[in-house]
Formats: structure tokens, sequence, C-alpha cells
């Protein structure tokens, strides 16, 4: 998902996703891990400044392929508008968010491994954080059940106080995701389709729902702010210079 604004970012003329993390935008480090996880195909949901973005994309990344979104409606509206592209698709959906480039491969391979293993139609990436205000829920019963997600916006105080956070990213089953983004509504603070939504049809129709908790935040941490995508860019940094120490530490023993 590559389509919003990024008002916070302070410049009206430029994508959030292209704004550089070490050198490189951030839709870039996302569609580079889509790639190295071998899917099948990448679809990249554009919108505000989707030119600029596309043009980068394309050069770096010519396999990529672009779904529009404008008006911006939300997340599930954002994952509405690939349905033409992906029709007659059978298989896992992976949903990726171009302001989160921190993640790692083998977060996603646990994601999927779990998605798998519990025959899930939808395994959503979670992660627990002291201050989890203005993130989005995860709600789970006595049992440790997923029971759906709750955006901060639209939760009671008590559900205010769950510490375990929605990443944004997830596994759906292709069959399963387009036909719960039938079933959401725009009904909620922000008026918008909410992807999270389809937790509670699947829910309701009592279809198997997983997560993961990822064990380090920051590979989650998205980007709203300059000050977000400095510090960003510092973690990922610090993780290039442990990798190199790491190898040269191998190379001498």
């Amino acid at each position: 998902m590559a389509a919003g604004k990024g008002t916070r970012m302070k410049n009206p003329d430029k994508a959030k996703v292209l704004f550089e993390v070490c050198g490189k935008p951030m839709i870039q480090h996302v569609a580079e891990l889509a790639f190295t996880l071998g899917s099948e195909r990448v679809i990249a949901i554009v919108g505000f400044q989707r030119e600029s973005v596309i043009e980068h994309v394309k050069r770096s990344n010519p396999l990529v392929e672009f779904a529009i979104q404008d008006p911006q409606f939300g997340t599930g509206h954002a994952v509405m508008q690939t349905e033409s592209l992906l029709r007659n698709f059978e298989g896992d959906i992976l949903v990726l968010s171009g302001d989160v480039p921190l993640l790692r491969v083998e977060t996603i391979h646990r994601l999927f491994d779990e998605h798998h293993a519990l025959d899930a139609v939808a395994t959503i990436l979670t992660t627990v954080i002291d201050d989890p205000t203005g993130y989005g829920r995860v709600l789970r019963g006595d049992d440790g059940a997923v029971l759906g997600v709750v955006e901060h916006k639209d939760a009671s105080e008590e559900e205010k106080k769950v510490k375990e956070i929605n990443s944004g990213i997830y596994v759906f089953d292709a069959k399963h995701l387009f036909d719960g983004l039938r079933h959401i509504t725009p009904h909620n603070a922000q008026n918008e389709y909410y992807l999270p939504d389809v937790f509670q049809y699947f829910k309701k129709e009592r279809l198997p729902i997983a997560a993961v908790i990822a064990e380090d935040s920051n590979e989650i941490r998205g980007v709203n702010t300059i000050e977000q995508l400095l510090e960003v860019e510092q973690v990922l940094a610090s993780r290039w210079i442990a990798d190199v120490a790491h190898c040269q530490k191998k190379l001498y023993h």
C-alpha cells in the first residue's frame, strides 16, 4: 500500500513512500522485500503523486504492477483496487505497507509458517509496545484466539489498555480476502474502509484467524513524520553495522 499523502512529512509535493531511508526510497525497500520472498506478483497501490511513484518504482523494480487508489478511502478501499488484477489468483496475498521499511525476511517467513500451520484465512503481524497510543489493538479471547482488531479512535477505554498492536502487515487467503472486503463499511470514526474490519466478518463466519508477534517492534515501525524517518534510518544503519561486524567476526574466526 503506497497511496497516502503523508501530510506530516512537511513536503506537500512529494509522496511519503519516496522519502529515503539510507539512500533508498521506502517503497523500494518494501518492493525488494517482496521479491526476496519469492512473490509471484508484486502490486503497488498508488494514489497521491502516483506518476512520480510509478516512475521511480518502474526504474528500480520493473516487474512491479500498479493499482490506482483515487481518491483514498482507507486501507480496505486500497486493497479493493487490486481485485481486478487478482480476480483469478488462488493462493496467499501478503499485504505490506510502503512506509514500513524495516521488516526482515525471517519475520515474514514466520508469518507464513503460522498462517499455513493453522490453516488460517488471515494472519496478522503484531507486536507488543509499552505505549500503544494511536495504533489499532489486537483483541484476543480468554483462550488467546484472535477475535479481531479495533482502531484506536474506535476503541473503548478497556480496549485501549491492550498493548498488542496491529502492524498493518497481513497474509490472506485470496478468495476469503475479497469476499471479506465486500462486507466492510465506512461506519467508523474516520469514515473509511478499514482493512482490519474483514476480521469481524471472518469471526462471524467462524473462519480461523491467526497472529504472529514480531519480537523486535522496530520492524513494524511506520513513518509519518520526518522525525520518525530519521529514527527508522538510525535503526537500519545500526542493523547494517551489526551485520558487518558479525561477518567480520566470522571471517577472522
